[in-house]
Formats: C-alpha cells, sequence, structure tokens
C-alpha cells in the first residue's frame, strides 16, 4: 500500500494539483482585495454605501432578509467569475486553438510515372 502511494505521488498529478490549488488560493486572496478595497468604495461612491452587508429587510414576526450579504458575496462571485475567465478561460482557450491550427501536411504527389500509368489504367478499363 505504502508502495502503491510513492507511485501515486510520483506520477506527478498530485503535485499539479497541490500546485493548482495553492495558485487558486492565492487567486482569490487578491480578488477578495479587489472586491474589497478596490470595488466596493466604487459602489459604495455611487450609491453612498461602500458595504451592503448592513441593507436587509425586516418582515413580519421581525423576521429579517439581509439581501445585502446577498449583493455582497454576489459582486464578490461575479468578479471571481469575471477574473478567471478573462485570466484562465479565454488565455486557455487561445493557446488550445493555436495548437489545433497547426499546419497540415501538405499531400504528397505521387511521381509522374504513377500518374501517368492510373491514367493508362482508367483509360483501358474504359
Amino acid at each position: 500500500m505504502v508502495k502503491e502511494f510513492k507511485q501515486f505521488v510520483a506520477r506527478g498529478n498530485l503535485v499539479e494539483i497541490a500546485v493548482g490549488l495553492v495558485m487558486a488560493v492565492a487567486f482569490i486572496a487578491v480578488v477578495n482585495s479587489l472586491v474589497a478595497d478596490v470595488l466596493t468604495p466604487l459602489i459604495g461612491a455611487i450609491f453612498g454605501e461602500p458595504d451592503f452587508s448592513g441593507l436587509s429587510l425586516t418582515i413580519w414576526n421581525d423576521a429579517t432578509i439581509a439581501y445585502g450579504s446577498f449583493l455582497n458575496a454576489l459582486i464578490a462571485f461575479l468578479t471571481v467569475a469575471f477574473a478567471v475567465f478573462f485570466f484562465v478561460v479565454r488565455p486557455y482557450n487561445a493557446f488550445k486553438s493555436r495548437l489545433a491550427k497547426q499546419p497540415e501536411a501538405a499531400p504528397v504527389q505521387p511521381p509522374e510515372e504513377i500518374v501517368l500509368l492510373r491514367e493508362i489504367r482508367d483509360a483501358l478499363r474504359k
């Protein structure tokens, strides 16, 4: 079992996953900072309130709908989705399409003797 685990670790998949996870955590920290330190103050300057978490609606029996927290989460999600799309998905798709557009090998023309022999064969069949 230990030998099998060593083979699994040595294949490189685990290392790639670990690196991807570390990069994702760092990327999320950057995007969260972008949302908290840049976008939310801009939205606050426009709408008058920089943090929406205090926005709520109280309905009957003192039930509270905290739609401000939802707005904060929605802004963070949209920012992360935008960043992932433009910094990960689009470059990956461009790279993939560039690989797919590699020039194909030109069709090999048979020697002239072969072409003449085929024409003679076709003429004899008629």
